[in-house]
């Protein structure tokens, strides 16, 4: 098992390293794991990226984000019902529509009705693409003051609307609510628990010596991106080591006090078709019956200078990590690809 494992992780990863500088793939299949890496960090001293080297991972931080939002509402620290001005500074002008507050569920299945940017930064970002971090501007400030300018466009709760500005505004009214920063508010609620050591927003010297350098879509070497107060959205670096943990908690609930948050994040449901759907941070389809009616829960992300993946199928015990540190070229077809040959031979044969 371990070596056909690890054959399909390496040929994934080589498949994706012709077009990335360089990339890390996780498989998981029952209590094996494979982890392989293919390719070059990009730093000054390059080496082939692996299990402990840091990567950017984007949007893949939402899950992190609802996760916390599922551990606070399981101990009655927060509700999913709770609207999103009762965590926010008193006087703080939040936008409704027909009667209809933005709850905390609403934000963590991206049907909050706000738009996926903050107020003011789409022009900025057209004009000045290849600005270092698009994001560097977006204080809490700034962030609730744009919010009490903008209009919905849905009633919350009715349509999906995948919005970077409602799962940062996440991320910022919890660590509110827990009285600390986003990132504490993580490494307290998820990553201490599971053991995860290595996935931080701030990242200090020794992480620095085993992070990957970010490259744009030509390779050009790029800045890191930070998201301010937006950090909710997308601002955390982990290793594929932590991302296992991580994803393995999924599998098997995770420690005591686990169990409930991710059977909760899991019970929470947005229909957005008869086969596709949102949980708390998690996007979730199945794959059509001539395909084997599959299970995939998933969460991509992109940054400045890395894309990500991470995706699972909870009934079959079956899970894929892929990173790799060149934007704009997305590592989700190669990974989804693995994840479903993964599920095919892993799948019940005929009684």
């Amino acid at each position: 098992m371990a070596q056909e494992l690890g054959t399909l992780a390496q040929q994934t990863a080589d498949r994706l390293a012709e077009k990335h500088v360089g990339v890390v793939v996780a498989a998981m299949a029952e209590d094996a794991v494979e982890i392989r890496g293919a390719g070059s960090t990009g730093a000054d001293v390059g080496r082939t990226p692996g299990p402990d080297t840091l990567f950017e991972i984007g949007s893949v931080t939402k899950p992190f984000t609802a996760l916390a939002l599922a551990r606070l509402a399981s101990t009655g620290r927060a509700g999913l019902d709770e609207p999103l001005s009762d965590l926010l500074p008193a006087g703080t002008a939040v936008p409704s529509r027909d009667g209809r507050q933005i709850t905390l569920q609403h934000l963590a299945t991206h049907t909050s009705g706000l738009p996926r940017l903050p107020r003011g930064m789409l022009l900025p970002a057209l004009l000045h693409p290849s600005k270092p971090d698009p994001y560097a501007d977006c204080t809490a400030d700034a962030l609730l003051s744009g919010l009490a300018r903008t209009r919905l466009g849905a009633v919350p709760g009715k349509r999906f609307r995948y919005s970077n500005l409602g799962a940062g505004l996440l991320g910022l009214a919890l660590a509110r609510r827990a009285g600390t920063d986003y990132e504490s508010l993580i490494t307290r609620e998820i990553c201490a628990p599971l053991g995860m050591t290595d996935t931080v927003v701030t990242v200090d010297e020794a992480r620095s010596r085993r992070s990957a350098q970010g490259h744009a879509r030509r390779g050009r070497p790029v800045t890191p991106w930070n998201l301010a107060d937006l950090a909710g959205a997308g601002a955390l670096r982990s290793t594929a080591t932590d991302l296992v943990a991580f994803v393995r908690a999924q599998l098997d609930g995770g420690p005591e006090g686990f169990a409930e948050a991710i059977r909760l994040s899991r019970a929470v449901e947005h229909r957005k078709s008869p086969f596709a759907w949102v949980h708390l941070g998690w996007m979730a389809h199945r794959l059509h019956p001539r395909q084997g009616a599959h299970l995939q829960i998933w969460h991509n992300g992109g940054t400045g200078g890395f894309s990500s993946f991470v995706g699972f199928d909870p009934e079959r015990r079956i899970a894929v990590i892929a990173l790799g540190n060149t934007s704009g070229r997305p590592v989700d077809r190669p990974a989804f690809d693995l994840l479903r040959t993964l599920q095919q031979e892993h799948a019940p044969g005929p009684n």
